[in-house]
């Protein structure tokens, strides 16, 4: 059971404060928490769970804002977690991004959200699709209504259908004229590359997104060619997993609209689509940057939007850099970014020139780890395929549309 629910910025601030039963748990806490997060320094490893002297803390980190709850009784800990990431994806779902602006400019949809998200301290409707039909997502016309009329609530007076059917996650008698669902394989590749060019680590995280208007209660079938790729996989709630785990089959009733079907992870790939060579020299306090951009392994379709980003280091006062292809820019921030998009096929990208060090610095010390972002569409990395979607309980045989993609997550190479 959860009693309390935060909201903290970068910077620590409480931005929303939640009390979600009778024994109110005092914002002291966030001070603690605070203090003993920034007593970890600057460590990678993000604890999810912490107990303090008086309460356990649950942590989830979102684009900067940390969502913290609080219980003083023995529960499970990956419920705390689960229900976190849940809000997390929920308010994403419905402000469209997350940072500390859009909460206080939302400040209103957000509490009334938790209102309906968690009861007494356990979690009770959480599916986005039933709190679409409960809560009405923010829009301009919605705030001049309740500019005129003084009414800034956003909670619908009919109750959702779902609530009366056997099925949590899907409204009761939908009708479609035409039945069509879409499956989305949507992929972000995690690499890690040496200064020697050696792949160091390479996986991938996977998500399986369904954008279903169907009819009546259908019942799908969704089957792999290639299941025993998959590790670490995860369901939404409408899966049953006896077909699963005996064969590998994703058997569900989908909710209505756009959901994440699962999620899931496929290790130890041998190789990237690809590759950056980085290359610095420094002597006589200036360092020379040359960085090569070409593909790898072809995956057989274009790939786009190519970003190469890197922080240049404290000690460099200036930078002149150009490139054959593509535009660069240095941010304020001392940020360089290399926008290619497409590779050309009559040459490769490549950007060069010097850095200015600081007064007195020979050479550079400290080398930057350079960020590349890629876009592939129409091709699954992971070499996760589908096989067939069934569908049983429809009037008449619906589309039935597939994709996929793949684009960068945090795809490093170290010079």
């Amino acid at each position: 059971m959860l009693q309390c629910i935060f909201l903290l910025s970068d910077s620590g601030e409480v931005m929303l404060e939640k009390q979600l039963t009778g024994q109110r748990v005092d914002r002291s806490i966030c001070t603690w928490f605070w203090e003993h997060t920034v007593s970890q320094g600057d460590s990678p490893k993000l604890q999810s769970v912490i107990a303090s002297p008086t309460h356990y803390l649950f942590q989830v980190l979102r684009e900067g804002i940390t969502f913290l709850a609080c219980t003083q009784v023995e529960m499970p800990p990956l419920m705390g977690i689960e229900f976190l990431c849940r809000v997390a994806d929920v308010l994403t779902d419905y402000l469209g991004s997350l940072n500390e602006d859009l909460i206080k400019d939302n400040f209103v949809i957000v509490y009334e959200l938790l209102d309906e998200m968690i009861d007494n301290g356990f979690p009770l409707t959480t599916e986005p699709n039933i709190l679409r039909e409960m809560i009405a997502p923010p829009n301009i016309a919605n705030k001049m209504l309740s500019v005129v009329t003084g009414n800034s609530s956003n909670v619908s007076d009919i109750l959702p259908g779902a609530t009366s059917s056997c099925i949590p996650w899907r409204t009761t008698n939908l009708k479609y004229a035409n039945n069509e669902v879409y499956v989305d394989l949507v992929e972000e590749m995690d690499a890690i590359i040496n200064r020697d060019g050696v792949l160091v680590k390479c996986e991938i995280y996977g998500e399986v997104q369904v954008n279903s208007h169907l009819s009546g209660v259908p019942d799908l079938t969704l089957s792999f060619a290639n299941p025993a790729v998959l590790d670490d996989v995860r369901f939404h709630p409408c899966v049953r997993f006896r077909p699963w785990e005996a064969h590998q089959i994703l058997s569900f009733v989908p909710p209505d609209g756009q959901f994440k079907l699962m999620s899931y992870r496929v290790r130890k790939l041998k190789s990237s689509p690809i590759y950056v060579k980085p290359q610095l020299t420094s002597d006589a306090g200036t360092c020379r940057v040359s960085v090569l951009v070409g593909i790898r392994n072809d995956p057989g379709k274009t790939i786009d939007s190519i970003t190469v980003q890197f922080q240049l280091p404290s000690c460099v006062l200036s930078a002149d850099l150009n490139s054959n292809y593509g535009t660069v820019n240095i941010l304020a921030n001392k940020t360089c970014s290399w926008t290619i998009g497409k590779i050309p096929k009559d040459k490769a990208p490549a950007m060069s020139g010097t850095l200015l060090l600081e007064t007195g610095l020979e050479r550079l010390h400290v080398f930057p780890t350079f960020q590349v972002g890629f876009r592939i569409m129409g091709v699954a990395l992971s070499g996760l395929k589908i096989d067939k979607l069934d569908l049983k309980n429809l009037p008449k045989p619906p589309y039935k549309g597939f994709r996929a993609l793949t684009r960068a997550g945090e795809f490093e190479v170290r010079s």
